[in-house]
């Protein structure tokens, strides 16, 4: 079994970037979720919500961050991030964090990117060094573990034939469909290929390269699922999330991959081979 595929997301829920090789620290892989919209509140803002936040792609330049979408007539945008600044108190989920705003240039550009009027005016905001964020004491593994403003974990794996599974049943419900849903609608740091759909339940500790992850909770899926990637569109038929919920429902939810935690500090690489060190 190998690593295939290895994503970051800076900007929670907005467009991901694709790596060769990733360095991980103990939030997760380096400059994944360390983003985020905020509402007036300071309520994290997402595509649960606004689904068209899918559109806004990003990348990450030598000294700044740059904001894009597909309309000639928004130029993209260079943030030059901060990290001094009045901290902000905001919520993710549960959580109460603090966080430092990124200024008044990026929210206009977001408001006028997606085009509407009665949007709330949502502020970019990126997580403070100085306040950590520890992981649900009901899955750490340590006292020390920490995420970034992710879900609640600091990394999302995926396995390759668990996606082909459902694509297969997805087909036996839409027989006359040639459309299959891409790996993408559910938003993994790391994808691995197997022959086997959803291997990792079973899985307790890997090594990947040279860093030991413990896997500590199957992941529930939400309505992002159902959201196109690129156009930001839902799909009326709430697919793929009501198939997947006819095979996949769980205690806790609808799952689809699993969330892991580093142990250790270092480098992956697509192509590093995934070792299974200890089983459930």
């Amino acid at each position: 079994m190998k690593l295939i595929e290895l994503f970051i997301y800076p900007i929670k829920s907005c467009g991901k970037i694709t790596l060769n090789q990733g360095e991980v620290n103990l939030k997760g892989l380096d400059w994944d979720r360390e983003f985020m919209w905020v509402d007036e509140s300071g309520q994290f803002v997402t595509q649960r919500t606004y689904p068209e936040l899918a559109k806004v792609q990003v990348k990450l330049l030598a000294d700044s961050i740059e904001l894009s979408i597909d309309d000639q007539k928004i130029k993209p945008f260079q943030l030059q991030p901060k990290l001094i600044g009045n901290p902000k108190t905001v919520q993710v989920w549960r959580d109460e964090t603090m966080a430092i705003d990124q200024g008044d240039e990026v929210a206009n550009w977001l408001k006028n990117a997606l085009k509407q009027d009665n949007q709330p005016n949502f502020r970019l905001v990126r997580q403070s060094p100085n306040f950590i964020r520890p992981v649900d004491p009901n899955y750490a593994v340590n006292t020390d573990n920490q995420v970034s403003f992710a879900d609640g974990y600091p990394c999302l794996l995926t396995n390759t034939a668990s996606l082909a599974e459902l694509n297969r049943k997805l087909q036996e419900t839409y027989p006359k469909s040639s459309e299959e849903v891409p790996m993408n609608r559910f938003r993994p740091n790391l994808v691995i290929d197997t022959d086997q759909p959803f291997l990792e339940d079973q899985w307790k500790v890997i090594l990947i390269g040279e860093i030991y992850f413990d896997l500590v909770k199957p992941c529930s899926r939400c309505i992002v699922t159902t959201t196109d990637q690129e156009s930001g569109e839902r799909n009326p038929l709430k697919e793929p999330l009501k198939t997947l919920a006819t095979f996949r429902q769980q205690p806790g939810g609808v799952m689809f991959g699993i969330n892991i935690i580093p142990r250790n500090t270092g480098t992956i690489r697509v192509g590093d081979v995934v070792e299974v060190m200890e089983t459930y």
